[in-house]
């Protein structure tokens, strides 16, 4: 498969990622999407490392990879902290808790 099959593939998951994360309602949802999102910025990224034979495009992809696990960790604690105060993690009901 040539590097235009990965970028084709990456960007759409990039773009399912953009539709999941305008149309969800839920915390979890918008989470999940947000993931989906990263990793097509990684399959990028490990193409783009495999095609130039750089050590350097590796390393930033694992780091992104642990950006994306410490992002997903702070948005499941938050996700808790909704369910906690209002027994849903429905986002458009949870401005209440701006007051």
């Amino acid at each position: 498969m040539t590097i235009t099959g990965y970028l084709l593939l990456g960007a759409a998951l990039f773009c399912l990622g953009i539709y999941g994360v305008l149309t969800r309602r839920t915390a979890i949802g918008i989470l999940l999407s947000i993931e989906v999102m990263a990793n097509a910025v990684n399959i990028n990224l490990v193409s783009f490392a495999r095609y130039s034979g750089s050590a350097a495009t590796e390393l930033f992809a694992v780091f992104v990879m642990a950006l994306t696990v410490a992002e997903v960790v702070v948005g499941l604690a938050l996700v808790i902290l909704v369910y906690r105060a209002l027994s849903h993690t429905n986002l458009d009901e949870a401005q209440r808790l701006r007051h």
